[in-house]
């Protein structure tokens, strides 16, 4: 069965990105047919300026970057980036006519961008969910990879799918979640969500030295205030942490810290240590893929080839379909 997912290109890639996205699609590879793409033309719907746009190549580079390291094999899965393959752009023209406006008004991350970024409300952003239908079903993917609070937008591509499909007869199937466990990493402040934007980040790429000193600046139980104090790590979030990277020390931590016997520094020391450990090997294979740019590049390309056979297949069977051909 074909997967297919997509992210925008945010450049580096931090923990959470890897915990919630990353390692599943390497896992999934090795079962499926699987297609990741890098979204650049998703990204230009909350830019406003050169300056921004101009940082999306390197964007892409550093990470391809990480994707490779962490295990993604251009031998197992297509790696390409969307705009690369224009047909995409086309099949969202054509998916654009039949879907009702009333369906992308109410989707819940376009209200949550209006709130965001009231002065930019552009056409482009009402339409991010017919783009993101056209990215799956140009390569007629089965199986999409979500976690359950995705579902809803996938549900929606799935509608555009299932209404082509009535007026025009099938062409599409109807793209499935293919559930998985993705954790809610939250981020330093261990308030929101892991984000590059919120500055709450810790990169995948850090050197151990930055990863200390990130992993020091984490809050973690705001009602310890003395080493004295006794420990409550079901509100810590150095201690789901340690659930990811230390996981033969958390029973010893959740026994030592509610008796006070491990304070948040030695936990912190702890984690920043456990987490160099484990992302090592996949900071060594960065720094070897980083010295060979040529090579990066030609795994887009060949990727984009791969991805345009099965675009180019699809699109001329849908301008068939609508009596454009």
């Amino acid at each position: 069965m074909r997967v297919f997912s997509g992210a925008r290109p945010t450049g580096r890639q931090h923990i959470g990105n890897y915990l919630g996205a990353i390692r599943n699609y390497a896992e999934l590879q090795e079962e499926y047919e699987c297609i990741y793409c890098i979204v650049d033309v998703h990204a230009l719907t909350t830019m406003e300026d050169a300056l921004s746009t101009s940082r999306i190549q390197s964007n892409i580079q550093e990470m391809m970057l990480d994707w490779l390291a962490c295990g993604l094999d251009p031998q197992k899965s297509i790696l390409f980036v969307q705009s690369r393959v224009p047909e995409v752009l086309e099949l969202h023209t054509f998916l654009s006519m039949i879907t009702p406006l009333g369906w992308l008004l109410r989707v819940p991350t376009f209200k949550e961008k209006v709130r965001v970024q009231p002065h930019n409300v552009n056409y482009g952003l009402v339409g991010y969910p017919v783009l993101q239908a056209a990215d799956i079903v140009l390569y007629k993917a089965e199986l999409v990879p979500v976690g359950e609070d995705q579902l809803p937008h996938l549900e929606l591509a799935r509608e555009i799918a299932r209404r082509f499909n009535n007026i025009f007869g099938y062409t599409f199937p109807e793209p499935e979640a293919k559930l998985t466990n993705l954790p809610l990493v939250l981020g330093l402040d261990g308030e929101q969500k892991m984000s590059k934007s919120l500055g709450n980040d810790i990169e995948l790429a850090s050197s151990p030295k930055e990863t200390e000193e990130r992993v020091m600046t984490a809050v973690t139980d705001p009602a310890r205030r003395y080493l004295s104090d006794p420990g409550h790590p079901d509100i810590c979030n150095i201690f789901r942490l340690h659930h990811f990277f230390n996981s033969e020390g958390v029973e010893e931590i959740a026994r030592a810290c509610p008796e006070a016997h491990i304070g948040c520094v030695e936990c912190k020391k702890m984690l920043a240590g456990r987490m160099n450990a484990c992302l090592a090997p996949m900071r060594e294979r960065r720094e070897n893929l980083a010295r060979k740019p040529q090579y990066i590049r030609e795994i887009l390309d060949h990727g984009a080839e791969r991805a345009r056979i099965i675009a180019c297949a699809t699109l001329g069977e849908v301008k068939h379909k609508i009596g454009l051909t």
